[in-house]
């Protein structure tokens, strides 16, 4: 047991010392809170009983979930890792044609960085490339899913893409606008992507159980790992539960690393990161830099009506997954595998939520259980604080 833990159970409570009875005051206050928002739960969804008491000793914060929200590590490696260096560059047209003289044809040279992390580029919102190898190795006999060849087939059909609509004429959310933003990096920095996110994201701001699972011969994740990660899909074309492997079929096709999908992260180290987001804010943390954090905060308007900031979702009046209480300076994100994380930047609050809702059919899913669980939490904390 730690000096707090310690010193909040009561061991080493001293009542004559303010700053401790404050502390202990607020973690009764607390305690109280996460009551409130376990009972409220359970009475709006009384089939979670059982799932809570049989899972409690299985599912922790040590965890690690597949697909969470990767575009907002992309967005601070734009800040930190000198791919977007002032907000000029965000919007200078040309300038993906540079690094990337592929996406300079079919009529993409008005596409800037700015569209990309706002899903306004015109590019189409997805494609099955894992099919499209899947039937390269049926035809030929050969190898091509997961390996280096089929990274660079991938990267090369997203970034010679025609449009399907002007750039910021309309915002579709999309995976080919990040897999091209990833590909933007690797060229900038010379270095693959997984390991520029590792140097100047993860490490520095201590994400230690946030990271890439490269796959192929010789890669994949160590059983450790393993067995603290949530099997998602039962998947029919690789011919298994997905457990420890990326489920995004076409990062995984890409070989795990990819700018649309990969990352693997626990509870702890998203609330951490959130953590930093708020403190670089509010002016407390020098981490990121301030003046294009609030630039990727900022409700972009491309087209007027969108919602995207630069990477990050902000709420949609009455029709938000973070609920009715966060306020509209609030950034978000969520992760098809049933992950999100919602950071209300006015009140400092913060949701991590990790689920698994496509474990053996990735189809089945209750979307409408994610406001109702936003909504639980803040309701409850702000009546158990009130106590």
């Amino acid at each position: 047991m730690t000096e707090r833990e310690k010193m909040l159970s009561g061991a080493l409570y001293d009542a004559s010392d303010p700053e401790l009875a404050a502390l202990r005051k607020r973690a009764r206050r607390l305690m109280r809170a996460f009551l409130h928002a376990q009972q409220r739960m359970l009475r709006l969804h009384p089939d979670l009983a059982q799932l809570i008491r049989q899972d409690l000793r299985l599912i922790n914060r040590s965890v690690l979930y597949d697909d969470h929200v990767r575009e907002s590590f992309l967005e601070i490696l734009n800040a930190r890792g000198n791919v977007a260096p002032t907000l000029r560059s965000m919007h200078e047209v040309g300038l993906l044609g540079k690094y990337l003289p592929e996406f300079g044809d079919r009529e993409k040279e008005r596409v800037t960085v700015r569209h990309l992390l706002t899903h306004s580029s015109g590019l189409k919102p997805w494609r099955a490339f894992h099919e499209l190898l899947l039937e390269k190795e049926r035809k030929t006999g050969e190898r091509w899913l997961a390996t280096q060849a089929a990274r660079e087939l991938v990267l090369e059909r997203v970034l010679r893409s025609g449009l399907v609509h002007e750039p910021g004429a309309a915002a579709v959310y999309g995976d080919l606008d990040f897999i091209a933003l990833g590909a933007l990096v690797e060229a900038v920095t010379q270095r693959r992507l997984d390991d520029v996110v590792r140097e100047r994201i993860t490490v520095p701001l201590g994400l230690s159980d946030t990271f890439f699972v490269p796959l192929g011969e010789g890669a994949g994740m160590p059983d450790a790992l393993r067995h603290r990660t949530a099997a998602t899909e039962n998947c029919p074309w690789r011919e298994r539960i997905l457990w420890g492997e990326v489920h995004d079929p076409n990062a995984w096709a890409m070989g795990g690393v990819a700018g649309h999908a990969g990352l693997f992260a626990t509870a702890d180290d998203l609330m951490r990161f959130a953590g930093i987001v708020l403190d670089v804010w509010h002016g407390r943390s020098d981490a990121l830099p301030r003046e294009l954090l609030r630039a990727f905060a900022t409700r972009q308007r491309m087209p007027e009506k969108s919602d995207w900031a630069l990477g990050w979702d902000t709420p949609t009046a009455g029709a938000s997954s973070s609920g009715k209480h966060f306020s509209a300076n609030s950034i978000g994100h969520l992760g098809f595998t049933g992950t999100s994380i919602w950071i209300d930047l006015e009140r400092e609050c913060t949701v991590v939520m990790l689920t698994n809702r496509v474990h053996q059919v990735a189809k089945r899913s209750k979307f409408d259980l994610r406001p109702e669980v936003h909504d639980a939490i803040r309701e409850a904390f702000e009546a158990g604080w009130a106590e």
